[in-house]
């Protein structure tokens, strides 16, 4: 994928959120080695580089967490309202589940080879 594209996806996944403030969304983070943040929460703000919602903690609690648009394109951070993917149609999971299994494929067919040429 282009840069020039990524920055479109980006703007548009900042629209999308700008028409979705004051909504609750469900929320699913992967924060890294093998932790996953799953959370509900409403968008309360919704600025150039990132976003924030603010979602109930134990008793009664609140806690304001930000995400960059970047993890939604890259698929760290994933929005759902209801259950619906809040950006279908922007995002294309199936193209890039195929790019991603493409590379795998060309990856280990190279790692195959090398392995043959070193016997």
């Amino acid at each position: 994928m282009e840069l020039e594209e990524q920055a479109q996806i980006v703007d548009k996944i900042r629209d999308r959120l700008s028409e979705l403030v004051g909504k609750k969304l469900r929320i699913r983070a992967n924060m890294g080695r093998s932790k996953i943040v799953e959370s509900e929460g409403v968008l309360t703000q919704v600025h150039p580089q990132l976003f924030m919602l603010e979602v109930e903690r134990k008793r009664g609690r609140k806690a304001r967490q930000s995400y960059q648009y970047v993890d939604v394109l890259t698929g760290m951070v994933q929005l759902s309202i209801d259950g619906k993917n809040v950006f279908e149609g922007i995002l294309d999971t199936d193209e890039d589940e195929e790019n991603e299994e493409d590379l795998l494929g060309a990856f280990f067919s190279n790692s195959d080879s090398d392995n043959a040429e070193e016997k």
